[in-house]
C-alpha cells in the first residue's frame, strides 16, 4: 500500500504514544522553569540554568550560565574551544542568543579564540545595534568586552590537526560525539528565551557558517508561541529556515512534538536527499510548558529539566520509509 506523507504523519503520530515513551508525558504541561537541550551532553548546562534561575538570575542568564557550562567541557569535541578545527587546523566558533520579551537577539560567527562564545553573542545583543558579528570583528569585540580568551595560533593548530588525521580512526566514536548544544529555557513568568553553541564541522572550509548562529535556522524564540533549537547538518537547516518552521506550526496549534516531526516531513518533501541523509534534529518547548523532540535518525537524545526532575530522553523517529510519491523521497 502507497502511504502519502501525511498519511504517514497521522497514523505515525499516532502510534507514537505506544512507541514513543516520553510522548505521554510530554503532552501534559510541565512545572516551571521548564529547560530543554540537544544531547546528553545538554543536561548539566540544564541543571546549571535551574541553579541560576533559582539562584535569583535573569531568564538571559539561565540561558548564558547554561550553555558555558557546556562549552567548558573539554571532552567534548563540538561544542567549545576543545572543539574539532577547520582545514586550516583552527578552531572557529558560532553561538547565539534570542531572548522572547523584546524579540532581541545576538550572534558571533567564525569566532576564533573566545572561550565562551554564548557570552559573545549576548553582548553583541545588548552592547551593539547589531544581531550579528563575525571573524576577527567578533573576536575584537569580544576581547574588548573583556571576555576570556586564548591566543589563536594557527600553525600550532594546524600541526596537531594534521597529526590527530594521521591516527588511526577510532573503530567507534563516543556517544556524545555530536555538533551543537541548543538550550531553550521556559521560565516561572512564562517568558522564554534560547541559545545555541557549537564549534561546528571539523575540517570544514575556513569562514564556513552553520546554522547554530543563524536567527531561524539554529534558533528562534516567540515569547507568544514557543521556542526551537536545532542540531543537525547546519547546511540542511538553513536552506529551510528549520527551527522558525518548528515555531511556525507550534503557532498553528501542534504540540511540540508534533512541530518538530512536521517541520521534518515538509523539509524531507521538498529535499532531493532521503529523509536519514538530511541529519535533521529539533528540540522545542511551547508556551503551555509541553515540550518534545524528533530526528531523521533512530536514538536522537535530548535532556529535558523542571524543579522536579532532571532527565535524558530519547526524541521521535522520522522515517520515509513506505511513503509515497507525494514526498518524493520513497525507497
Amino acid at each position: 500500500m502507497t502511504h502519502t506523507r501525511r498519511h504517514f504523519l497521522t497514523t505515525g503520530l499516532a502510534l507514537g504514544t505506544t512507541i514513543h515513551s516520553l510522548r505521554a508525558d510530554s503532552n501534559s504541561p510541565m512545572s516551571k522553569p521548564l529547560i530543554v537541550s540537544t544531547w546528553p551532553f545538554g543536561k548539566p548546562g540544564n541543571d546549571k540554568a535551574l541553579e541560576t534561575l533559582n539562584n535569583k538570575g535573569s531568564l538571559l542568564d539561565a540561558v548564558e550560565q547554561g550553555i558555558r557550562l557546556v562549552e567548558s567541557d573539554e571532552k567534548n569535541r563540538s561544542v567549545g574551544i576543545s572543539g574539532l578545527p577547520n582545514a586550516a587546523g583552527v578552531v572557529q566558533q558560532d553561538s547565539c542568543i534570542m531572548s522572547g520579551p523584546g524579540h532581541d537577539a545576538g550572534s558571533v560567527a567564525a569566532i576564533e579564540g573566545i572561550l565562551h562564545p554564548i557570552s559573545a553573542a549576548r553582548r553583541v545583543m545588548e552592547k551593539t545595534p547589531h544581531v550579528m558579528l563575525v571573524g576577527d570583528g567578533a573576536r575584537h569585540f569580544a576581547i574588548k568586552e573583556g571576555l576570556e580568551s586564548v591566543e589563536v595560533n594557527s600553525r600550532e593548530f594546524h600541526e596537531k590537526w594534521h597529526k590527530k588525521q594521521a591516527e588511526p580512526a577510532p573503530t567507534k566514536l563516543p556517544k556524545d560525539n555530536h555538533d551543537t548544544v541548543a538550550l531553550l529555557v521556559l521560565d516561572a513568568e512564562g517568558n522564554i528565551a534560547g541559545g545555541c553553541s557549537t564549534s561546528g564541522w571539523g575540517g570544514k572550509l575556513p569562514g564556513r557558517v552553520g546554522d547554530s548562529p543563524i536567527i531561524g535556522s539554529g534558533l528562534y524564540v516567540d515569547n507568544e508561541v514557543g521556542a526551537a533549537g536545532a542540531t543537525g547538518l547546519g547546511e540542511n537547516m538553513m536552506r529551510y529556515c528549520a527551527s522558525f518552521m518548528v515555531v511556525e506550526y507550534m503557532r498553528q496549534g501542534l504540540h511540540p512534538e508534533e512541530a518538530c516531526l512536521k517541520t521534518i516531513e515538509r523539509i524531507a518533501a521538498t529535499d532531493p536527499k532521503s529523509a536519514e541523509d538530511l541529519h535533521l534534529n529539533f528540540v522545542a518547548l511551547d508556551k503551555k510548558g509541553r515540550f518534545g523532540a524528533a530526528g531523521t535518525g533512530s536514538g536522537f537524545q535530548y535532556s529535558v529539566t523542571t524543579p522536579d526532575s532532571s532527565r535524558v530522553l530519547t526524541g521521535a523517529n522520522f522515517t520515509d520509509k513506505d511513503i509515497g510519491p507525494e514526498g518524493g523521497n520513497t525507497k
